[in-house]
């Protein structure tokens, strides 16, 4: 891949919290393009528009939507992970909302939704796991409270992708 030196030189002077939207961004990208090449488990909806120009000419957008991603087990992890270093090197904090995945880019947000009870939260990617064969996802100790199997440990779930949260009051809700 060709690197062009002006973005790089671009980058460097970036402070950390564009550097972080820019690789969430990319994150989100390279994970759209892995769904539309079949890497996701779930179903796709396209919708058209047509959106009219004042020049009078008739532009159709078209927007592929990949909505189930994937369904299975999902546990949780939280106080003797505090502090520690998470793949992504933050450190792991057992009240954000942020999840464990084998594959999924680091800093992708993905949509968990308790299948028992419809509860649901956006967490962030931010760690490397579960490291159990049947389990899909470990969320933070937090993410598990608000989707009700902190004590049950494990729960069925879907997720979702979701390209980054709307608004911190949409993180957690229930549809």
């Amino acid at each position: 891949m060709k690197c062009n030196i002006g973005y790089a030189i671009a980058l460097v002077g970036m402070s950390g919290v564009m550097r972080r939207r820019l690789a969430h961004g990319l994150a989100a990208l390279l994970l759209a393009v892995s769904i539309g090449a079949g890497a996701g488990s779930g179903s796709d909806r396209t919708q058209s528009t047509q959106v009219k120009s004042n020049e009078g000419s008739t532009q159709t957008s078209r927007t592929v939507t990949r909505k189930l991603f994937q369904v299975g087990d999902a546990s949780w992890y939280g106080e003797q992970y505090d502090g520690k270093t998470t793949a992504s090197g933050e450190p792991f904090d057992m009240y954000d909302f942020t999840a464990a995945h084998a594959t999924l880019p680091l800093g992708t947000f993905v949509r968990v939704t308790n299948l028992s009870n419809g509860k649901n939260v956006i967490v962030r990617v931010n760690d490397r796991g579960p490291f159990v064969n049947d389990r899909i996802i470990d969320v933070s100790y937090n993410a598990a409270r608000v989707l009700d199997f902190l004590k049950k440990g494990v729960q069925r779930v879907r997720l979702d992708f979701e390209e980054y949260p709307r608004d911190n009051a949409r993180i957690v809700g229930k549809d």
